[in-house]
């Protein structure tokens, strides 16, 4: 699933969704500060409602809709399946004006308003750790599950959501500029900034194109390559918690990678820490001109008419560098269901439909996604089949981790801005810390 943010984004969004029609994807909150860390209706004419909260636009639940986006498509076989009905509660950003997506999720789970939600982590973080959402570990769908996603999503020993796709992000190389400058796709950090340094010597002013939303995806490939492809999660997940060690020694080295790109102008961090995803010098236009050698983007924007689809280039989508070689970075939102919800079995319910494996491969076969079930496979386009190979051999880091006390995915992102603005590595590192103490007081 994906991250859900501003206006300017959304518009991004019409052109590249290819789940949810009115959200886009990005690494963190539209904020400027880091996140603190059926029962059915009687009668015999009645139809058991459950509310749905979500950036999804379809005003009138009743209404026959013959452009349903996959997500949809699902929810269409619950709504068959359960004899309910889905009642669509969206948030616009013009309803709720400076209020983020996240933070209106916060306010009415805690109001109990509705009864599932499309979530964000750290908002699905915040809120079980304050007992606000129910467990779904006993729903059947769970059983079929990759561990990655149980692991993602688990709170306090409670699996608090469940996505419908897992989003691999990945760098999205031209590899007709790399041939032409006789250069390998790069596998270390090493590597890639040998890369960048002969393609600038090329005349690639910015070899790299930048936004503000994914730098961080080069911090969390290098930071966590050990812990997730060979090291034991569960003790190095405890000892962060219990403060025996320190995110910023996880954290340096991506973050001391990501100065030096700065200073030696392989991006161009003013111009990212002002640009959308999918906009700005470097990104969008650019790369598909051929103009920038390289981008990170999600998986689902090589697909057909999305943002990456169709290059007139031969396109590769790779891992991004680490010591272990290429590394997909995964990240995933989830549906929840509220725990004080007035209609809190049929939410459960419709949960277990839509995330059973008939309605995720609908889901995947409809979007070309990598799906949460380790029984549902779908061939993706020729330029993911890099990236594709690495997440099914299970080499890849989470960029989502519900166990870690320091939400991480938006965080990352925040403190990533710092570093663009002109902060020193020892500033963000202390940023990190500070977020670390502050958890664990």
């Amino acid at each position: 699933m994906k991250r859900f943010f501003g206006a300017r984004a959304r518009r991004v969004a019409a052109l590249c969704a290819v789940a949810l029609a009115a959200c886009a994807l990005t690494a963190c909150a539209a904020g400027d500060e880091p996140a603190r860390n059926l029962a059915a209706q009687t009668g015999d004419d009645a139809t058991a409602t459950v509310t749905f909260f979500s950036p999804m636009e379809k005003a009138n639940p009743d209404a026959e809709n013959t452009a349903r986006t996959a997500s949809d498509l699902t929810i269409a076989m619950a709504e068959e399946q359960l004899g309910v009905t889905l009642a669509y509660r969206t948030y616009t950003a013009e309803d709720y004006q400076d209020k983020t997506y996240d933070e209106v999720c916060l306010d009415r789970v805690r109001a109990d308003q509705d009864d599932l939600y499309l979530m964000n982590p750290d908002a699905m973080v915040a809120l079980g750790k304050e007992g606000r959402l129910a467990d779904l570990s006993g729903l059947s769908c769970v059983q079929n599950l990759r561990e990655v996603v149980k692991v993602a999503n688990t709170v306090d020993g409670k699996l608090v959501g469940i996505p419908q796709e897992v989003v691999a992000y990945g760098l999205f190389v031209n590899k007709d500029i790399f041939d032409e400058c006789k250069l390998e796709l790069p596998n270390t950090p090493e590597e890639f900034l040998e890369c960048c340094r002969v393609l600038k010597e090329k005349g690639y002013d910015t070899p790299l194109g930048a936004n503000r939303w994914w730098l961080e995806t080069f911090v969390f490939a290098q930071a966590y390559a050990d812990m997730y492809n060979g090291g034991d999660v569960a003790a190095e997940v405890a000892a962060l918690n219990a403060g025996e060690a320190r995110y910023s020694d996880y954290m340096r080295p991506g973050f001391e990678f990501l100065k030096q790109l700065m200073d030696a102008g392989y991006i161009n961090a003013e111009n990212a820490l002002v640009s959308e995803a999918f906009e700005g010098a470097g990104e969008g236009v650019d790369f598909m001109a051929g103009n920038t050698p390289m981008v990170m983007a999600y998986w689902g924007a090589a697909n057909t008419d999305t943002a990456y689809g169709n290059p007139s280039f031969n396109m590769q989508v790779i891992g991004f560098p680490s010591a272990k070689g290429q590394m997909p970075v995964v990240s995933m939102t989830g549906y929840s269901v509220a725990a004080g919800a007035e209609n809190l079995q049929g939410a459960l319910d419709v949960m277990d439909v839509i995330l059973s494996d008939e309605a995720l491969k609908v889901y995947a076969e409809t979007n070309r996604v990598i799906s949460p079930s380790m029984n549902v496979q779908v061939d993706c386009v020729e330029p993911l089949r890099p990236l594709s190979e690495k997440v099914e051999a299970d080499t890849y880091v989470l960029a989502t981790n519900a166990g870690m006390d320091v939400e991480q995915w938006g965080n990352v992102c925040l403190v990533v801005r710092d570093l663009l603005g002109g902060a020193s590595v020892d500033e963000c590192m202390a940023k990190l810390d500070a977020l670390q103490d502050a958890a664990a007081a």
